[in-house]
């Protein structure tokens, strides 16, 4: 086995991967593990023996300028408008390696965080509006079984309330696994500003700045665009962008064609947000879980199991025929093995963090270090 704890995660993967017909697995690393002097993450490693690395998630010019130096593959951002500038200044300085940056996958994590709330239909917009070349995005399974678009296990109330004004609080919080999609779209709007690594008064929910979002939402009987969306609602959503700037009101924008033809072929990079740890029983009441605190990971998951996660998710991918488009990607191992052991035709994305946690319990044996 590879001494490099990453590389060999990845080769242990990739076996795994094969054995089921499933493509060679993508490396998505926490960026700080592969900058400064002697990072755990060796890229020059790692494309040697085959294996793509995109990491997450980086929004300083100057770290984009490092990784593109390591020439990473693509990087998951909440500022596609900033790697775009960045991306677009490193390959005139290079333009020996135009096909390294022609083939650049700028992945707009939960749609582009950085200029909209999250993983919300006018997130998706302004990633679409930078050519964002993947929509990064998290899921939860709902009560009726829908894939439903949110980075918590629980909609968060520093980012959702409640529609008709009533109070919305950690401690009535609810969860994804509780509710299902379509009183979450009747009870819930997410479209609260946060802040985070980017200035402030950057993030706006400005409705008529995502015009795209507006229309789609008055086609889909939404209450607003900021309602929780779904993954299937997500595929809708990114064919009526493309139609909107091919053929509809927007085909006269100076950047109708680009948009249409980006958004035509953007992929989908979703997440399970499910950790490797055990599940809360079915039935278990918001008042007998641990209140949530801000930073910390839930020490359980009171999520659906991960046969669950999997077969909701890429059941949608499949009846959607969007298995060239997507992509799975997970901290929690085990959907990734039963992604590639029952839908061989959708890539996996591995994301990690510290080379400290390859070698314990949050990784299956048969991919765990010694």
């Amino acid at each position: 086995m590879p001494t490099n704890p990453f590389l060999a995660l990845m080769t242990a993967a990739r076996t795994h991967a094969e054995a089921h017909g499933a493509p060679t697995p993508v490396l998505s690393p926490f960026d700080a593990t592969l900058l400064g002097d002697n990072p755990p993450v060796d890229v020059a490693q790692l494309h040697h023996a085959g294996f793509r690395v995109v990491p997450w998630t980086t929004n300083d010019p100057a770290k984009m300028r490092a990784l593109l130096h390591l020439r990473v593959d693509g990087i998951i951002t909440d500022r596609p408008d900033i790697l775009q500038a960045v991306l677009k200044e490193e390959a005139a300085a290079h333009p020996a390696d135009a096909a390294y940056f022609a083939g650049f996958d700028v992945a707009a994590h939960r749609g582009g965080r950085g200029l909209r709330p999250e993983n919300t239909p006018p997130s998706f917009e302004i990633g679409l509006d930078h050519l964002a070349t993947t929509l990064e995005t998290d899921t939860g399974v709902t009560a009726d079984h829908v894939s439903m678009i949110w980075h918590d296990q629980f909609l968060d109330p520093e980012s959702c309330r409640h529609a008709d004004g009533t109070p919305y609080t950690l401690a009535n919080r609810t969860y994804i696994r509780d509710i299902s999609s379509t009183e979450a779209q009747r009870i819930f709007i997410c479209d609260k500003l946060r802040t985070g690594p980017y200035p402030p008064g950057v993030q706006t929910n400005d409705l008529s700045l995502s015009p795209v979002s507006v229309a789609f939402a008055k086609q889909e009987h939404l209450i607003s665009p900021y309602v929780p969306t779904h993954v299937e609602q997500l595929f809708r959503f990114v064919a009526f962008y493309t139609d909107y700037y091919a053929t509809g009101p927007g085909k006269s924008n100076p950047e109708a064609a680009a948009r249409a033809a980006n958004a035509a072929k953007v992929r989908f990079n979703i997440e399970t947000k499910i950790l490797p740890l055990p599940n809360d029983p079915a039935g278990n009441s918001v008042a007998s879980l641990p209140m949530p605190k801000p930073g910390e990971e839930p020490t359980t998951n009171h999520t659906v199991d991960p046969q669950t996660f999997v077969t909701t998710l890429c059941g949608i991918i499949t009846r959607n025929h969007m298995e060239a488009r997507s992509e799975v990607q997970s901290f929690d191992f085990r959907t990734l093995q039963l992604v590639e052991e029952q839908y061989p035709k959708i890539p996996t994305y591995y994301l990690t963090e510290s080379p400290e946690s390859l070698s314990t319990a949050f990784v299956p044996p048969s991919l765990r270090r010694p």
